[in-house]
């Protein structure tokens, strides 16, 4: 995986079964600079009885005749892949049964994204850890029971690359259900690295995930959200995804360069000097006179004695005589 936040957008079905608008979607989101596309293998009669539920925002055609329509061919698997390849991001597919595991070892992907309703199912996560390559669980609806389940599974397995993610399986996810305290909790109880798989409509809480520690970020990707299909309005399009990622990349910067305040300051002297302010006389002072506050005045710029040093200028005697609206200097004045 990458150094730095390892960020996968998530294609899902939104290409409707076209291979073409596949592609577009493969360029655009690459073109926001992810690590990694992703859609989904489905075998209907593999994973689903016929009489399986719709999930309540998608009712426009049955899971199997939606499946069945948008699934793609191995040869236009391997293309994706060769086409994601040559634009420099990984290709990865969900896969929904152990059918399309098989599959997908054909087709020759680097690593497994088991969706979050795969968590319970034992045999295909041993069939996954079994392929040695590295694997990122999504934990949208399990219990922490189940969770530690299948993390024991998996490593009972010897799967030596795994990477759990937060996600909370809503459509779209309210503010209230992110679940972002989980991100430190799993980093806690399991010592894996965490990631975070957004459901919400904006990027607060992928950023924000970032900033907790978060090591991938997977968030739903479209082309517009008017298109067809059960995902495209819970997802986002290019031009904030890009936007997305730029924050993410930006923050990875800030997170990987601590600053020392001291150090800084000495590189900031420059606008210290712009910024702060001097002991300036407020009046004509005489020579021999011993300073009082009501002599005193505090202006820009900073670059004469700093107005932190008033308590040690009060009461001074002043050598010579110094005109109002002048920056006080240490010859002026009598340092005992």
């Amino acid at each position: 995986m990458t150094t730095g936040v390892y960020i996968i957008a998530e294609l899902g079905n939104n290409h409707d079964g076209s291979f073409g608008i596949a592609r577009q979607m493969i360029k655009a989101a690459a073109d926001c600079g992810v690590d990694a596309v992703k859609i989904q293998t489905h075998f209907f009669s593999e994973e689903s009885l016929t009489d399986a539920p719709n999930p309540p925002y998608f009712k426009s055609e049955s899971r199997q005749e939606y499946f069945d329509r948008t699934s793609f061919s191995k040869s236009q698997y391997l293309s994706l892949l060769e086409y994601s390849t040559h634009l420099g991001v990984d290709f990865l597919s969900s896969p929904f049964s152990e059918k399309a595991v098989f599959f997908l070892e054909e087709i020759g992907v680097s690593k497994y994204k088991i969706p979050s309703g795969e968590l319970t199912n034992t045999s295909m996560l041993k069939l996954i850890a079994q392929t040695n390559k590295p694997v990122i669980l999504s934990t949208g609806m399990s219990s922490l029971d189940e969770i530690d389940i299948a993390v024991n599974i998996l490593l009972g397995e010897d799967c030596k690359d795994l990477t759990l993610l937060q996600c909370t399986s809503e459509y779209p996810c309210p503010p209230d259900s992110i679940g972002l305290n989980m991100i430190n909790e799993f980093s806690d109880r399991y010592k894996l690295d965490i990631g975070f798989s957004d459901h919400t409509l904006g990027m607060a809480a992928p950023i924000a995930a970032v900033t907790l520690g978060a090591k991938i970020i997977e968030k739903h990707f479209t082309l517009s959200q008017l298109m067809y299909g059960s995902d495209a309005k819970h997802s986002m399009e290019p031009q904030d995804f890009k936007q997305m990622v730029r924050n993410i990349r930006e923050i990875e910067q800030a997170l990987s360069n601590p600053v020392n305040k001291n150090d800084l300051s000495k590189k900031l002297i420059d606008m210290k000097h712009i910024f702060e302010k001097s002991i300036v006389a407020s009046i004509d002072i005489p020579i021999g006179v011993r300073i009082s506050k009501e002599m005193l005045a505090f202006k820009k710029p900073g670059n004469g004695i700093s107005a932190s040093n008033v308590d040690n200028i009060i009461g001074k005697k002043t050598r010579n005589f110094i005109s109002a609206n002048t920056i006080l200097k240490f010859e002026d004045l009598d340092i005992e």
